[in-house]
């Protein structure tokens, strides 16, 4: 009878030490950081400002945290092509994406996409913002935002704006620009920045909306004057430049970013993993630097404040687009 017991109480310890060992591997299971090696997907070419921060936070996280991380480089069709590849990616946090909001927030407006911009990801972070900035030539007359509108009212069309476009970011944050302050200033497209640029220098054109890191060497050199920022605050390398807002028009604003995504349904403990291991990769001083060199701001917004800012451009873009009747080239 005693053996019986001993046998029986053995048994039960085995068992229950068998379900303390299962129930630890789902917690770990469910708890868990992606696997050793995680694919990132840029859907824009090698070398760009992208491009750039994927690999220099991949790197970063590589030698803190352990995983290998491989970028792939799928550009065309306006980040479509990278986008629509990491919707269709499994979702267990092995693919991700980092991507500017124009897959999600504009590009969904102009043209059929094989993903639904708010519901075929996880928008885990915003990770660093870009300053959008209004630029002159030296030699013109407008030495603030007010005297540039003042003189669009004045000759209404007469003046003009270059940037990259149609239907890119700069686009769409003149056309909010227009309607805030109330003039016409015609919209001219350029396929690429230099090309803008030349223009502007050139003094074809009477203004530039575009990326601060466009026009920061030549603003430098005394030959662009830089007017105002779109950005909610001013930015770190231009202390005194005042912003839209501060400009006379309050509710103006319009914020660039690059963010990171995983592929709808990975698991929520993953995604917050993921969003702890780049936002502490943003942090570190060296990362901190070589992001504020080329222009970019660490931002870290993540989770729920994150998806709402997505909607919020969702929505406001595609009313701008409309309004507009912006078209796709």
């Amino acid at each position: 009878m005693r053996k019986v017991k001993l046998a029986r109480r053995r048994f039960l310890q085995l068992a229950a030490g068998v379900a303390a060992f299962a129930g630890a591997s789902v917690m770990f299971a469910e708890a868990s950081p992606p696997a050793r090696t995680i694919k990132i997907i840029v859907p824009a070419p090698a070398g760009g400002s992208l491009d750039f921060l994927t690999r220099l936070l991949a790197e970063q996280i590589s030698r803190t945290q352990g995983p290998t991380i491989v970028i792939d480089n799928r550009p065309g069709a306006t980040t479509v092509i990278g986008t629509e590849a990491a919707a269709r990616a499994a979702p267990d946090g092995n693919t991700l994406l980092t991507n500017a909001p124009t897959a999600f927030t504009i590009t969904p407006h102009l043209r059929k996409v094989g993903y639904d911009p708010l519901n075929s990801f996880e928008p885990t972070c915003s990770l660093v913002g870009f300053p959008l900035v209004i630029a002159v030539n030296s030699a013109a007359p407008y030495r603030t935002l007010d005297e540039l509108l003042d003189a669009a009212r004045a000759k209404p069309g007469g003046l003009t704006l270059a940037s990259i476009g149609p239907a890119s970011l700069a686009h769409i944050a003149f056309e909010k620009l227009k309607r805030a302050a109330k003039v016409d200033i015609t919209f001219v497209p350029y396929t690429g920045t230099s090309s803008a640029m030349n223009a502007l220098l050139g003094q074809h054109v009477t203004s530039y909306f575009g990326n601060y890191t466009d026009v920061a060497e030549q603003a430098k050199a005394g030959k662009l004057r830089v007017l105002a920022t779109a950005s909610r605050a001013r930015i770190a390398a231009l202390p005194e430049l005042p912003t839209v807002a501060e400009s006379g028009y309050p509710d103006y604003e319009f914020e660039s970013f690059y963010g990171l995504f995983a592929p709808a349904k990975t698991p929520k403990a993953t995604v917050s993993k993921l969003a702890d291991w780049f936002t502490s990769a943003m942090q570190v001083p060296e990362v901190d630097v070589k992001l504020v060199d080329q222009g970019l701001s660490p931002v870290g917004m993540c989770g729920a404040d994150f998806v709402a800012l997505l909607r919020k451009q969702h929505d406001e873009f595609g009313r701008i687009i409309r309004e507009a009747d912006i078209k796709a080239e």
